[in-house]
């Protein structure tokens, strides 16, 4: 499973506090590199978020647990949606609620003036 993780720091949290904190753990082998599949900085500094991959929660909560004293983190389990399936998953649920016709097809989206 695929969990995204934002974080943002205390407003008194330091870079280098960070910096000092990520070592740390690296060299501990408690970052857990093998389970990030991203790591994003937001334009700015002090917040960002990890694509984290794990089937188990404290195998997650073990690695970012160390941080909470600087930052503050959202998690939120991701589910992929593939587009072409997704599309016709809805359809055939529109379909099923005889909400989609010939002329809904063809009918443009946007804002209408």
């Amino acid at each position: 499973m695929h969990f995204y993780c934002a974080y943002t720091w205390f407003p008194k949290t330091r870079p280098e506090e960070v910096w000092e904190r990520v070592i740390h753990q690296h060299e501990r082998g408690a970052n857990a590199p093998e389970l990030i599949r991203g790591w994003y900085d937001f334009a700015g500094g002090g917040s960002g978020f990890l694509i984290v991959e794990t089937d188990d929660v404290r195998e997650l909560t073990a690695m970012l647990r160390p941080y909470i004293d600087l930052m503050a983190w959202d998690i939120r389990a991701l589910s992929e949606n593939r587009y072409d399936e997704t599309v016709q998953q809805i359809r055939d649920a529109l379909a099923q609620m005889g909400r989609l016709g010939h002329s809904d097809v063809t009918m443009p989206v946007g804002v209408e003036s």
